[in-house]
């Protein structure tokens, strides 16, 4: 199975934490970056946080920098969101995408392999 699989949604106050788990069984590129995504009903797909698995690079969207933090475990393939100061606004699904990581990039066409999501609901 090569999607990877992801865990830790759910719902929380503003300003509470979540960490979100994203496990893939292999990387499926030696430069492979993972990422996460979200998303709301009739909205595009947004890119929030990407991870190269080898190097630890990272970057970040805007609206969660400073926020949320992106790592990885290289040796056993899992990728974590760590969320804090979680505003309304985050609601959405989150899914983890895993694509070759050249070049970090947040767009969704970059990405082959992807998660189910799971729902993050923030209420104020």
């Amino acid at each position: 199975q090569m999607n990877p699989v992801e865990s830790g949604g759910g719902s929380v106050q503003a300003g509470g934490s979540l960490i979100l788990t994203c496990t893939i069984a292999r990387l499926p590129y030696i430069t492979t970056g993972m990422a996460w995504f979200r998303q709301t009903p009739g909205k595009e797909r947004e890119g929030v946080a990407v991870i190269r698995m080898g190097s630890g690079d990272t970057i970040y969207a805007d609206s969660v920098k400073g926020r949320f933090t992106i790592s990885r475990n290289y040796a056993n393939n899992t990728v974590w969101l760590q969320m804090n100061s979680l505003k309304t606004e985050d609601t959405a699904m989150y899914y983890c995408a895993a694509g070759n990581a050249r070049d970090l990039t947040m767009s969704s066409r970059s990405y082959g392999y992807w998660g189910q999501g799971t729902q993050v609901t923030v209420s104020s």
